[in-house]
């Protein structure tokens, strides 16, 4: 059993998903069997929250032991988890906080998979947020693509405009009011027939650039339900994106210059 307070107007769903991993995975067999409670009142399906209420979720072991991540590298400054598909960033952070003490420095989509770092200091949270900024830590992605490539490789150039309303971004060819420019590089490893097989490393880092640039580009992720080609992914039963943050690189210059040099793989 799991309980925990509502801090502000959402619904049961996004809320599990904000918070809770393992109640996320099961939320569908908990609402079946009503073993979801809002103060004090079982449901059985999701409704709206307001901030104050109670939410408790009758979890069994099993359910309760089902993995987030696995921990790729953890010392007394940082923690590099291996994220599973599925597990919103929010949701793990709360996980760890509850057995460590832990900062969140960047995120992940909740259906992208793979590396993301949490400081485990004040001081390890103030270098890696800086480093960011700076660009000073290196992310390489694999993704699964729709084989419409022109070209093998490219360093891609175009601008970002997100709508908050929705949610979602638009990509644009050429500058336009508030959009941002992104760029974004690529190399095609591997082929499968309409299955590319990409690496691609950020140079701007923007919400949902990988999936809308290269949607943009008529070579959308596998999997992705918001911005990718619908038949797609019904052709190969992809109903999550097949994105992974696979490697991370450092480059720092203060007390966690000790990360330097070292490559850090997700086994997922």
């Amino acid at each position: 059993m799991k309980t925990f307070s509502v801090t502000e107007d959402t619904t049961l769903k996004n809320f599990t998903d904000a918070v809770y991993p393992q109640g996320s995975f099961c939320l569908s067999a908990l609402l079946k069997g009503r073993d979801v409670k809002i103060n004090g009142v079982r449901v059985n399906k999701n409704t709206a929250l307001k901030k104050g209420d109670t939410v408790v979720y009758y979890t069994d072991k099993k359910q309760e032991e089902m993995p987030s991540h696995t921990a790729v590298f953890e010392d007394g400054n940082v923690l590099i988890a291996d994220k599973f598909s599925g597990v919103s960033s929010e949701a793990l952070f709360c996980e760890l906080k509850e057995k460590r003490e832990v900062y969140a420095v960047h995120r992940l989509d909740r259906n992208t998979q793979g590396l993301i770092i949490y400081a485990k200091t004040k001081s390890a949270e103030k270098e890696l947020l800086s480093a960011f900024r700076d660009r000073k830590i290196n992310k390489t992605y694999i993704a699964l693509c729709k084989n419409n490539f022109k070209e093998k490789r490219s360093t891609l150039t175009a601008y970002l405009k997100k709508d908050e309303k929705s949610g979602t971004v638009k990509i644009f060819g050429k500058p336009c009011t508030n959009a941002v420019k992104i760029i974004t590089e690529y190399s095609v490893t591997e082929e499968d027939g309409d299955i590319a097989t990409v690496k691609i490393n950020l140079h701007t880092g923007r919400t949902h650039q990988i999936r809308a640039h290269m949607a943009f580009i008529g070579c959308p992720v596998l999997g992705d339900n918001k911005y990718g080609d619908g038949a797609f992914n019904v052709k190969y039963n992809a109903k999550r994106q097949r994105l992974t943050a696979k490697f991370l690189e450092f480059n720092l210059d203060g007390e966690l210059s000790y990360l330097n040099g070292k490559i850090f793989e997700s086994n997922l």
